[in-house]
């Protein structure tokens, strides 16, 4: 099912995305907003939590875009699935995460 590999690459480019900045936050020694801050999501976590949950998302990414199907750099439908992964959840954190590290507010507001 060609479909579903597409899929994962989506989820793939997701995973890859979130994974910067966890990570980079982490190895700079920043706390960083993650699902296992108090509250989750709002509150931070040290950067120690930050770099594991940045390497996770790593790994994750990297059995959904290359453990999956054959994974192609040259095929149209592959990387427009990973980049709509990739665009999507930057979005969604730009949105989300602007509030609380001084970044525009959400549209509308």
């Amino acid at each position: 099912m060609v479909w579903l590999h597409d899929l994962a690459y989506f989820f793939g480019g997701a995973f890859l995305a979130n994974a910067v900045p966890h990570y980079v936050s982490g190895m700079m020694g920043r706390s960083f907003q993650s699902p296992f801050a108090k509250p989750p999501g709002k509150g931070l976590s040290s950067s120690t939590v930050n770099v594991l949950w940045g390497f996770a998302n790593l790994v994750l990414a990297y059995c959904l875009i290359l453990r999956v199907g054959q994974f192609d750099l040259r095929s149209t439908d592959h990387i427009a699935s990973l980049g709509l992964g990739l665009l999507l959840i930057g979005v969604m954190s730009a949105r989300t995460f602007g509030q609380f590290h001084g970044g525009n507010s959400p549209v509308g507001s």
